[in-house]
């Protein structure tokens, strides 16, 4: 768990006592990594997520958006193939929200794999491959992009039928 899957909470979860870049550090200890390594690599990340200027901040000395930053390049320490991201948005404005949207797009345009939970719908469609619609704890639907257009699932198996 802690070297193929990266959380990313809705609470940003950051020890209090620790800067970022010891935040971002301490899931590379568990895996045995050396220290001067989870520094340089700590280093890399806050750089990714724009927040070199901030390493030696702690969390209530940072804005929503950059604790949040923080917790997404935690969340990679460990370079996981998977990253559980919930409520990504949800503690932050539209604009810093968007930001972090994009950063999570990149990262899947990369190769990772990331599954989200939201209470933004528009977010969902917008930002999601494949997108499985909850209500009341049942499934309800799912719907899927595929070439840019929107599919609801039942129409897309409508599809392959057709194309056989």
């Amino acid at each position: 768990r802690g070297q193929k899957i990266g959380f990313i909470f809705q609470s940003f979860n950051l020890i209090p006592n620790l800067t970022a870049k010891e935040n971002i550090m301490l899931p590379m200890t568990f895996q045995g990594i050396s220290i001067e390594e989870r520094k340089i690599k700590a280093e890399e990340l806050l750089n990714l997520v724009g927040l070199e200027d901030r390493m030696d901040h702690y969390p209530n000395e940072l804005s929503g958006g950059q604790n949040q930053r923080v917790a997404i390049a935690r969340s990679l320490a460990n370079d996981p193939e998977v990253i559980l991201a919930d409520e990504p948005t949800g503690n932050l404005d539209t604009k810093t929200g968007e930001t972090v949207m994009n950063f999570l797009d990149k990262l899947h345009k990369e190769g990772k794999t990331v599954v989200m939970i939201t209470h933004e719908p528009e977010l969902a469609e917008h930002h999601a491959q494949v997108v499985y619609w909850l209500r009341d704890g049942r499934l309800e639907k799912v719907t899927r992009k595929k070439k840019g257009k929107k599919y609801v699932d039942g129409e897309l198996k409508k599809l392959v039928r057709e194309r056989k």
